[in-house]
């Protein structure tokens, strides 16, 4: 089994003078995580996350820039590279998939082409700037489709889904790219709901309905939302059997705490687990302690189900004024506007608050 990370915001946080700890003394965390043989990392990528007037949507400002800064400094310490693309200009996952801007009026034909051109002139530059993609991922967490409205998967009162046909089509244009510019690098389709075997069987029967060719089964798995172990790996047991392909956890996480970061009054808890939004079982205590625990249990799981690759999702996305989720022009895109701007993952980092490596950082290791 191979490990990886997405510290995809990891060049956003240095701007903003993020620092890392061991013991008191900075380091640098990629070093740390090549000596834990942690050494896969995965990178987003909008397509335009600026607003009209060139404002940063924030969240990594994962642009075509930020990934090549941030594969060619992978690259050198020693991570081979994975390249998640969202096809949207800011966040996409099962409740929203928006098209990017340049692509709003664009239907049939003309979407299909733009998803075909769009993939291949961004790995031609990729690969221009020699960077050696050894997974590709074409749609981030598309359990209901992407490029919505015409790409997503309409739900039936009395049978499965409907609207695999297109949607299939919209996966194959960006998938020949993909063959065309990197033909030895792994292709990924990436759902979440990793806990209902239902829908994957529903999914990635349709895929074989429709002739999409791809290598790799991605699931996210944050317990709090997506089930028990148990569940997990039932299903992606039952999907490496059935559709025989290599099984990766795309996302990973687990928290250390529910305090907030900010002491100030005046402030509401809006991390994305806190005390208001917890669930009432998971499978450890939320504390540091909990968080390594939680760790070792899901190595050894996802090892003796032979799960081909895990990466823990945005282990360094410490807080800070300008390392947040979203800005508002960002918020404004995606239209989530009732909700803090702020960094609302920052307690499910490997790291505390303040950058210094929790006991769960060197759990995460083989």
């Amino acid at each position: 089994m191979e490990l990886g990370i997405d510290v995809s915001s990891y060049l956003e946080v240095l701007d903003a003078k993020g620092k890392f700890f061991r013991d008191g003394k900075e380091i640098d965390p990629l070093d740390e995580f090549v000596k834990n043989n942690v050494k896969q990392m995965r990178i987003r990528l909008w397509n335009n996350p600026y607003s009209e007037k060139g404002d940063k949507y924030l969240g990594g400002t994962c642009d075509l820039s930020n990934l090549l800064k941030l594969a060619k400094l992978s690259q050198k310490k020693g991570f081979s590279i994975y390249l998640d693309i969202h096809y949207s200009d800011f966040w996409a996952d099962p409740a929203k998939q928006f098209k990017p801007k340049a692509w709003r009026e664009l239907h049939g034909d003309d979407l299909l082409n733009a998803v075909y051109e769009f993939t291949k002139s961004t790995l031609q530059t990729i690969k221009e700037n020699g960077i050696d993609l050894k997974m590709i991922q074409v749609g981030n967490e598309i359990t209901n489709g992407f490029l919505w409205p015409d790409g997503k998967l309409i739900e039936n009162q009395d049978g499965p889904r409907s609207n695999y046909e297109f949607f299939s089509s919209l996966l194959k244009q960006g998938f020949k790219a993909c063959e065309e510019l990197y033909p030895s690098a792994l292709k990924m389709i990436h759902l979440e709901k990793s806990y209902d075997k239902n829908i994957y069987k529903e999914f990635f029967e349709n895929m074989e309905k429709y002739g999409v060719k791809y290598d790799v089964i991605g699931a996210s798995y944050y317990p709090y939302w997506h089930g028990t172990t148990e569940q997990l790996f039932d299903n992606l047991n039952y999907c490496k059997n059935r559709f025989k392909k290599k099984i990766v956890i795309a996302e990973l996480a687990y928290a250390f705490t529910m305090d907030d970061y900010l002491k100030d009054s005046d402030h509401g808890n809006n991390l994305a687990i806190n005390k208001e939004s917890f669930p009432n079982e998971v499978p450890f205590p939320i504390t540091k302690d909990g968080q390594a625990a939680f760790l070792s249990d899901f190595l050894d799981k996802a090892e003796r189900n032979e799960v081909y690759q895990v990466y823990y999702w945005e282990p360094l996305w410490v807080p800070g004024k300008l390392t947040c989720w979203a800005s508002e022009s960002g918020q404004e895109y995606i239209n989530e506007k009732k909700k803090s701007t702020r960094n609302e993952w920052a307690n499910q980092c490997l790291v505390d608050y303040e950058g210094n490596l929790n006991p769960s950082f060197d759990k995460y290791k083989i």
